[in-house]
């Protein structure tokens, strides 16, 4: 069977929006999954609702990577968005033809500076990984290519700046605390290491905007399974290697100017993406509402007999737990529109009902020392602030957190700490070392004497958590009750 281009697509009988030529307006260092999954299907919806009329070339931003397959098929890739959406199963197909094509700086750089020439280029975006934005002292102006991501954009800048060409917008997408802010400082480590213009300095700082970005899309990429991708060949009439699948939810909150909304096209093309002031309310609205919920129930889930996310959304007292723990504890302390938050809730019982995804939660287990202290304390922090109570959830859930670390504690060895699940199969324990080892070593602890010692270990929370009136005592009930009753039992409790 023909691999995806152009004419393969024609000869399919695709129905979709196809826009086969369109300036290049976006460079978009990554080639990845994610980007082509999230950001691409954006544009591509923009040229297909707006006649916005632009293509990205990708840059390729290692050594190693999809050049020569995405120049194959002409940039064009298939692009599945499944899951479910108000209890309802998703599966889109959209063929994605907003990429015109793929550069390896590493052999073709002298075509990366062609481009940051162009007069038609408005947009850069990135996605390097969170090791991408980094200064190394290593990158050199003349290098071909510089070796960091950020050397590369300031040589582009550069580039741009002596062709005597207009600022750009910068989209930086790494999963790191403003992005945006740190790209530039990067950039500006470089024009000083590099002893550039003070003129190039004012025009980067001054008529570019570097937008530091929030992503949210859970994107699976390649499908796997060989009968599944034969089946879909059969189905669309082209073979093709490239295609990636993303889960329906997306959401892109980028931070800048009010008048972005004006110059990009995402707005008009009625796609989730909003330019705000500041993204960091959105980042606490994902980590405490998204991430805050695995974290806040999955210890317990599993320790009830759950093994994947989508059975405790299916299941009346995990549901009703974690929904309660949103609804009533994590919403009233987030500084953001309450139906907005409610809204983004529902959506995430969405996306954990994803029939498409098979979500482990022990997979979701891991770290989880740190991952409540970041996402579930300062929630709970700010409840018992706001509130003058304990919040039953998330009190519960620390609970469910100690007992799923103390659980028959079997040994302890170089891959974690192994426990045994109540009536059922031993489990190991993925987390810091001396976390771990606080463990082994209270493993013959009492109830009561386990739950002070946790609560004390400032090591563990930054504090000394005895000092909130009624926890101790709340956490040793729950504790109790996990152990001599079960999960389900105590999560009813706080319902």
């Amino acid at each position: 069977m023909a691999t995806l281009n152009y004419e393969v697509l024609r000869q399919s009988g695709y129905p979709g929006f196809v826009l086969e030529n369109a300036p290049e307006k976006v460079m978009q260092f990554g080639e990845g999954n994610f980007l082509r999954a999230f950001v691409d299907d954006f544009f591509d919806i923009a040229n297909e609702k707006t006649g916005w009329n632009g293509k990205v070339v990708l840059v390729q931003p290692i050594a190693q990577g999809l050049t020569e397959l995405i120049n194959a098929q002409q940039g064009l890739y298939t692009l599945y968005l499944r899951g479910s959406e108000k209890g309802v199963k998703v599966d889109d197909k959209r063929v994605i033809s907003c990429v015109s094509r793929c550069l390896n700086p590493y052999g073709d750089w002298d075509k990366v500076l062609e481009l940051a020439r162009s007069a038609d280029l408005e947009i850069v975006v990135s996605n390097t990984t969170e090791a991408g934005i980094v200064h190394e002292s290593e990158s050199k102006f003349d290098q071909t290519p510089p070796i960091s991501f950020p050397a590369k954009l300031t040589r582009v800048l550069y580039e741009r700046f002596t062709a005597g060409q207009k600022g750009l917008i910068v989209l930086s997408c790494e999963l790191i605390d403003n992005n945006g802010k740190e790209l530039l400082k990067c950039v500006n480590q470089y024009i000083d290491d590099w002893g550039l213009s003070d003129d190039f300095r004012t025009w980067v700082n001054e008529k570019n905007i570097f937008c530091s970005t929030l992503v949210d899309r859970i994107v699976p990429g390649r499908i796997r399974d060989a009968e599944e991708v034969k089946r879909l060949a059969e189905a669309n009439g082209y073979d093709d290697p490239l295609t990636d699948v993303g889960e329906v939810f997306g959401f892109w909150a980028i931070e800048g100017p009010a008048e972005l909304n004006d110059t990009l096209p995402f707005k008009k093309a009625g796609v989730p993406v909003e330019v705000v002031p500041d993204v960091t309310p959105y980042k606490k609205r994902k980590v405490r509402i998204l991430n805050g919920a695995h974290t806040g129930f999955v210890l317990g889930a599993y320790l009830a007999g759950f093994d994947i996310v989508r059975d405790c959304m299916n299941d009346d007292t995990v549901r009703g737990f974690m929904n309660r723990m949103l609804y009533e504890e994590v919403i009233p302390t987030l500084p953001l529109d309450k139906q907005d938050c409610e809204n983004f809730a529902s959506a995430v019982q969405d996306r954990f009902n994803n029939p498409f995804v098979n979500h482990e939660l022990m997979s979701i287990s891991l770290n989880s020392t740190s991952k409540w202290r970041a996402r579930n304390m300062p929630t709970f922090l700010d409840y018992v602030e706001q509130k003058k109570a304990l919040p039953p959830c998330l009190t519960m859930s620390l609970a469910a957190y100690i007992a799923f670390y103390s659980s028959d504690i079997q040994e302890l060895n170089d891959k974690g700490l192994v426990c045994r699940r109540p009536k059922g199969n031993e489990y190991t324990v993925s987390d810091d070392r001396w976390a771990l080892e606080f463990y082994w070593a209270h493993r013959g602890d009492s109830a009561e004497e386990l739950v002070h010692a946790v609560l004390t270990n400032e090591q563990m929370w930054g504090q000394d958590l005895t000092q909130v009136e009624g926890l101790e005592q709340a956490v040793i009930c729950g504790l109790k009750t996990i152990r001599n009753e079960g999960a389900l039992k105590a999560y009813q409790q706080c319902l």
